[in-house]
C-alpha cells in the first residue's frame, strides 16, 4: 500500500470514528474494542464468525496462506461442502431463464487452467458488467456438487482489476503488484476473507505505537522483528521474505509468551506452604517396602525418588505421572500416599468412575496385604454406597481412621471433610476438569501436595504447553514377565467376509481357557445422541474424533444388540456372555466386574467403562468394534485390558473405515506399535493439533494461533528456557511491561484461574 493510500484508508477509519460518535483522537491499542474501531455492525459479525472482541483478537487471527494475483488456485482439490476460498479467472458468462419460476440465472465459469468452477447467481444479470471473462480475482463461498459439476452459489468475490486494485502502467511497478502476497483468512460463510482484510487494514492504519513483548537482547540474539513491524509484515506483506520473517517473529513471541505464563504460575504455586510428609523409620512404607513381593521397575524407582523429594518439601507438590498403559503408576502412587501416612496425614484418589474406583480399592487393599491394611483403613466413597456405607465411611475420613481413601466424584461433595488430607491423587486426569480437582484439593486446611496419573502418554510439546505448571514425570518400563499384544485390524471395507473369522478367533482364545472383552460404542441400537449412549469422551476433546465415521452414517455398533448376536452365534454357544456399561446401577457393574475377575464369565461385551484400570490377568483377547469411532489414546488404552498377565494378548480392530481415510489411518496406526509415546505423537499428527490447548486440559486455555505442537518442540523449549531464565530473577515481570500485558491479554481471566488450580 503507497502512503497516499494509507492516508485514504486512516482518513476513511476516522470518518466512520467519527460518524458513529467515538473519539477518533483516542489512540487505538490493542485492547480497544473492534465496535469501537469499525462499528458495532462490523465487530458483530466478526465476534459471530471468529470469537474476536478486541484490536488484538482480530490482528491475532493470521492468514492462513498467501495468493498472489497471477496465481490461478487448483480446482480439483476444492472439498465439497466445505467454504472456500479460491484465486481463479473467469471464462465464460452467460444467463437463462429459469424454468419453475419467473427470473433469470447468470452463470459465470471460472477456470485454473484445468479445472472449471461454475458460479451461479440467481436474478442478479448486472454482475455481468463485472464479470467479464480474461478477469481474475479472489472468489469465496461453499463448493456444491449439481448434477456432476462444482458450483458455488452466490459467491463472494473481490476482482483484481478493480478500481480500487488497479495494476500500475509502470512494468516494474506492475511485476511488484502482480507479485505481492495477497493474504488468505480463516473465513465464514458470512464473512468473507476480503472483508477481514479490509477491517486488519483499518486497524493497521489507526493503531498506536505497540510496545515489544520481547525483551530487546532477547530478541536481537534470535534476529527477530520489532512487534509492531511483524504485525505489518504479516498482513500487508509486500514479499514472500516479509510475512516469512513476521511469522518466525509471531510464532516465537506466542510461545514465549505462554510459557513465561506457565513458569510463572509454576513459580506462584511453589511459593506456597503446606506440611512436609516424610517417612518414619518402620513406618508404613518401610514395612510395604520390605513386604513387596516384586521389584520396582527403573523409572518405577525414579519417579518414587522424585515424589518423595517433592513431598518432603514445604511447596506443594505439583507433579504429572504419565506412563505407559500397566506400567505400574497406582504402585508409585501409593508409596506416596503411604509416606503421607506416616506424617499422620491422608491421601484422597479420585477415579473417573466407579468400577475402576471399587478395584483400585480391593487392589490397594490386596498389596497393602493384612498386615497394613487394618492400619490404613482404605474405604471407598461412591454416589450410590448405601447410606449406612456411606456414613461409616464419612466418619472414618473426618476421624483421621481412614490414611487412604478412594472415591469418585462423591468426595467432591459438600459433606465430604478430611482429617489432615495431604496428598490428592487424581486417577486418570484427562476424566477431570480443573474446577473438580481443585474441589477436592481445596478439602485439605493447609495446600495438600498433587499427584496427576495418566496412562495417555503426552508428547513432549504438549508437555510444555498445556501441563507447563506441572512437573512431568515418566514411567516408559513395563513390568517383567508381561508376555505382549498382538493387533490386527479387522478392515471389513475391503474383507466383509473376515467379520465370521472375528470370532472364530474369539472362540479358539476361550477353548484356552481364557476370557475376552468386546467393546462397542453404544449401549443401545440407535442413533446416540450426544453422552446418552457412546460412552466416554475420547482423548481428542470430543464423543467422536476427527476423522471418526459421522454421525449420520451408520449407526454404532451396540453392547445389547451384538450381545443377543454372540450368543446365537454356533461358535461361542457355550460361552458365558455379560454385558458391562453406564446404564447399569453401581451393584450390577460391581458384581459383574467380580464374576469376571473370578473366571465366573467368560466374554465381557462393554463400552469404555472398562477403559481404564480394569486388571484381569486372564483376559486375552480383545475385539473392538467400530474401532474408528475411538481415539489413538483411547483404543490404546482399550487395548491395555488384554496381556497384562503370562498370557499372550490379542487385539483385533474392526473397522468399516475406508483404505486411506483419516479414520482407517488412526486405527492402522495403533496395530502398528505398542508404543504408547509414539502413538501419542502420531495422534497429534493425525489430528492436526486443532485446539490443542483446550481439547487436553479442560479449563478453557486459549487455543494456538501460529504455533505447533506437533512441529514447534525444539522453538517451545528454547522459549521454555528463556522463560525460566528471566522469570527466575524477575518472577513479576517488572522488567518488561510490554510481556505483563501480554500474559494478561493471552489468558482471560477463567483460564489464568485453570492455571492457578494447577
Amino acid at each position: 500500500m503507497t502512503g497516499s493510500d494509507a492516508a485514504a484508508a486512516h482518513g476513511a477509519a476516522a470518518h466512520g470514528a467519527a460518524a458513529r460518535g467515538t473519539d477518533a483522537s483516542a489512540p487505538v491499542t490493542l485492547d480497544s474494542k473492534l465496535q469501537n474501531v469499525l462499528g458495532g455492525r462490523t465487530a458483530t459479525a466478526l465476534a459471530k464468525a471468529f470469537g474476536v472482541a478486541t484490536v488484538g483478537d482480530l490482528l491475532s487471527h493470521y492468514p492462513r496462506r498467501y495468493a498472489r494475483r497471477g496465481e490461478l488456485t487448483a480446482l480439483s482439490q476444492l472439498p465439497v461442502d466445505e467454504n472456500v476460498t479460491i484465486v481463479a479467472e473467469v471464462l465464460e458468462v452467460r444467463e437463462r431463464s429459469m424454468k419453475a419460476r419467473r427470473g433469470s440465472i447468470l452463470e459465470v465459469k471460472i477456470s485454473d487452467g484445468k479445472g472449471i468452477l461454475t458460479l451461479t447467481f440467481f436474478n442478479q444479470a448486472w454482475r455481468s458488467r463485472e464479470l467479464s471473462p480474461g478477469v481474475r480475482g479472489i472468489f469465496a463461498g461453499k463448493v456444491s456438487d449439481y448434477r456432476g459439476n462444482l458450483q458455488l452459489a452466490h459467491p463472494d468475490y473481490q476482482l483484481f482489476d478493480a478500481e480500487s486494485d488497479a495494476a500500475p502502467l509502470d512494468a516494474t511497478a506492475a511485476r511488484r503488484w502482480a507479485e505481492a502476497p495477497i493474504p488468505i483468512y480463516p473465513a465464514t460463510g458470512t464473512v468473507a476473507s476480503w472483508q477481514v482484510q479490509k477491517s486488519i487494514e483499518i486497524l493497521l492504519d489507526s493503531l498506536a505505537a505497540v510496545p515489544d513483548p520481547l525483551p530487546d537482547d532477547l530478541r536481537e540474539e534470535r534476529g527477530l522483528l520489532a512487534h509492531s513491524a511483524a504485525l505489518e509484515k504479516i498482513h500487508r506483506p509486500q514479499s514472500d521474505t516479509d510475512w516469512d520473517a513476521a511469522r518466525d517473529t509471531l510464532r516465537f513471541t506466542e510461545a514465549f509468551v505462554l510459557q513465561c505464563a506457565l513458569v510463572q504460575q509454576h513459580t506462584v504455586l511453589r511459593e506456597r506452604r503446606t506440611t512436609p510428609r516424610v517417612p518414619v523409620p518402620g513406618g508404613f512404607l518401610e514395612r510395604f517396602d520390605a513386604a513387596l513381593s516384586f521389584r520396582l521397575t527403573a523409572d518405577q524407582d525414579t519417579v518414587g525418588a522424585e515424589i518423595a523429594r517433592d513431598i518432603a518439601q514445604t511447596a506443594p507438590m505439583n507433579r504429572l505421572v504419565q506412563g505407559e498403559v500397566g506400567s505400574g503408576k497406582t504402585v508409585v502412587a501409593l508409596r506416596a500416599m503411604l509416606a503421607v501416612a506416616d506424617s499422620g496425614g491422608q491421601a484422597a484418589l479420585l477415579a473417573p468412575t466407579e468400577v475402576l474406583a471399587g478395584q483400585h480399592l480391593r487392589s490397594i487393599v490386596a498389596t497393602l496385604g493384612p498386615d497394613l491394611a487394618p492400619d490404613l483403613m482404605p474405604v471407598l466413597l461412591t454416589g450410590q454406597l448405601p447410606v449406612a456405607d456411606r456414613r461409616r465411611a464419612l466418619l472414618r475420613m473426618v476421624s483421621g481412621q481412614a490414611r487412604i481413601v478412594i472415591g469418585t466424584h462423591a468426595l467432591l461433595g459438600e459433606s465430604v471433610s478430611f482429617f489432615d488430607l495431604g496428598l490428592v491423587v487424581v486417577d486418570e486426569q484427562h476424566r477431570f476438569g480443573v474446577d473438580q480437582r481443585e474441589a477436592l484439593r481445596l478439602k485439605g486446611a493447609i495446600p495438600p501436595h498433587v499427584l496427576v496419573l495418566t496412562a495417555t502418554p503426552i508428547p513432549r510439546t504438549i508437555a510444555m504447553t498445556v501441563f507447563g505448571d506441572l512437573d512431568v514425570s515418566t514411567i516408559a518400563m513395563l513390568p517383567a514377565g508381561r508376555a505382549g499384544i498382538e493387533s490386527f485390524v479387522v478392515p471389513l471395507a475391503d474383507k466383509p467376509t473376515w467379520a465370521l473369522r472375528v470370532w472364530d478367533r474369539l472362540a479358539e482364545e476361550l477353548a484356552l481357557g481364557r476370557q475376552a472383552f468386546v467393546v462397542c460404542p453404544a449401549i443401545a441400537p440407535k442413533q446416540p445422541e450426544e453422552g446418552e449412549t457412546i460412552e466416554g469422551a475420547t482423548i481428542d476433546g470430543g464423543a467422536r474424533p476427527a476423522g471418526a465415521t459421522p454421525a449420520d452414517a451408520a449407526a454404532p455398533t451396540s453392547v445389547e444388540t451384538l450381545l443377543e448376536e454372540l450368543k446365537r452365534k454356533p461358535a461361542l454357544a457355550s460361552a458365558r456372555i455379560a454385558p458391562l456399561h453406564g446404564r447399569m446401577t453401581s451393584e450390577q457393574k460391581d458384581q459383574t466386574m467380580r464374576a469376571f475377575a473370578a473366571g465366573e464369565i467368560d466374554v465381557l461385551v462393554a463400552t469404555t467403562v472398562i477403559e481404564v484400570g480394569v486388571d484381569v490377568a486372564n483376559a486375552s483377547a480383545m475385539v473392538v468394534m467400530d474401532a474408528d469411532r475411538f481415539g489413538v489414546s483411547q483404543l490404546h488404552q482399550l487395548r491395555g485390558r488384554v496381556g497384562r498377565g503370562g498370557v499372550p494378548g490379542l487385539c483385533l480392530l474392526v473397522t468399516t473405515a475406508e483404505s486411506g481415510s483419516l479414520a482407517r489411518d488412526r486405527v492402522e496406526a495403533v496395530a502398528a506399535t505398542l508404543d504408547g509415546f509414539e502413538l501419542a505423537q502420531v495422534d497429534l499428527e493425525l489430528r492436526q493439533e486443532g485446539d490443542v490447548l483446550g481439547s487436553i486440559q479442560s479449563g478453557g486455555r486459549s487455543s494456538l494461533r501460529l504455533l505447533r505442537v506437533a512441529t514447534d518442540g525444539d522453538l517451545i523449549a528454547e522459549a521454555r528456557a528463556y522463560a525460566q531464565r528471566l522469570i527466575g530473577g524477575d518472577p513479576a515481570l517488572r522488567s518488561v511491561p510490554p510481556l505483563q500485558e501480554a500474559v494478561r491479554r493471552r489468558l482471560d481471566d477463567s483460564e489464568r484461574a485453570s492455571l492457578s488450580k494447577g
